[in-house]
């Protein structure tokens, strides 16, 4: 092979969680996948021996559980091969939430995280610590259509961030929107039904339903997590190797869309499928991320969607497209 000949291997981790028939229900997350699933397969050179699709529809096999979907991931890092070029992906539709933080110097502040199917929240600990395990020559880069999540990757910088200007009117249509959100509460309320334990304590409820397929944000104390989170900082081998295209800011909502036509979408999946479409060309990472803000707010969806990532990934090809 001529040495100037880079073979990118292209992995992914495709995730749609509806919560089907219950107060949670979505509409349009799984269709977000199975739609980004075709376009991954179309025009950015993935093959289908190297996805894996999880969803929360009856018929699926592998239903998009926390533990599922962390093993989904590391078995995609494990697939990546030191010595050479991989581009890794992974796309959430479904529910985001905000924790309190366990972090000792955030006493005030909240964390994000995602929301699987069985409420065993996968937060940005865990994805910070997922991108500090990938080889040499390996980027990560992440669609997070959920509420609150912008920061899902701990750590990374933030590129395009929170909106400063006029927000736009909210839209008038005969489209049904729900937000992508569920409040800390509920969570909270959901998983103490199931364990029958009467505490605030969001980790002990985990725990008691997960033990060690809970998130590392749980596992730990406060104290010992902080040391580790040390720890991960000074063994990071490739710090700027995590890409976070979040569908909103922290503090938002994301939209999930059911049309008047009936057909059903999260509007920054939707926002990303139509800029795609509208751009046959490549696309840098805060270009995709800068037009999908400005579809949203054509359409007057309050939510701006953000990027985390390093100076050098946010000019760098999104997906590195062939």
């Amino acid at each position: 092979m001529d040495n100037q000949e880079v073979v990118k291997r292209r992995l992914a981790v495709l995730v749609g969680c509806n919560y089907p028939n219950t107060k949670n229900e979505l509409h349009g997350c799984v269709n977000d996948v199975l739609a980004m699933k075709e376009t991954l397969l179309t025009r950015f050179g993935f093959k289908q021996e190297n996805m894996e699709v999880l969803t929360d529809e009856p018929e699926s096999k592998l239903k998009p559980t926390g533990a599922n979907i962390k093993a989904a991931l590391r078995r995609m890092v494990d697939k990546a091969q030191t010595g050479s070029e991989n581009v890794l992906f992974f796309h959430y539709s479904g529910h985001g939430t905000r924790i309190p933080s366990v972090k000792p110097a955030r006493p005030f502040k909240q964390d994000e995280a995602i929301v699987p199917c069985d409420f065993n929240l996968i937060t940005d600990v865990d994805f910070r610590e997922l991108v500090n395990q990938l080889p040499k020559g390996t980027s990560f880069t992440m669609i997070s259509d959920s509420c609150h999540s912008g920061g899902l990757i701990d750590k990374e910088k933030e590129q395009i961030g929170p909106f400063s200007g006029v927000r736009s009117p909210a839209m008038e249509t005969t489209s049904t929107i729900t937000s992508r959100a569920l409040p800390y509460k509920e969570v909270l309320d959901h998983l103490s039904s199931r364990t029958g334990i009467s505490t605030s304590d969001i980790g002990t409820h985990l725990l008691e339903l997960f033990g060690g397929d809970a998130g590392l944000k749980f596992r730990l104390p406060a104290m010992d997590l902080m040391d580790l989170l040390e720890n991960m900082k000074a063994r990071e081998r490739h710090v700027d190797s995590g890409i976070l295209l979040s569908g909103c800011q922290a503090d938002e909502t994301s939209a999930d869309v059911v049309s008047g036509g009936g057909k059903a979408y999260g509007a920054f999946s939707n926002a990303i499928q139509t800029v795609l479409k509208e751009n046959r060309g490549a696309l840098k990472n805060k270009e995709l991320v800068i037009m999908a803000r400005e579809v949203l707010e054509r359409l007057g969806f309050q939510q701006h969607p953000c990027l985390y990532c390093s100076d050098q990934n946010a000019d760098a090809t999104f997906l590195s497209q062939p």
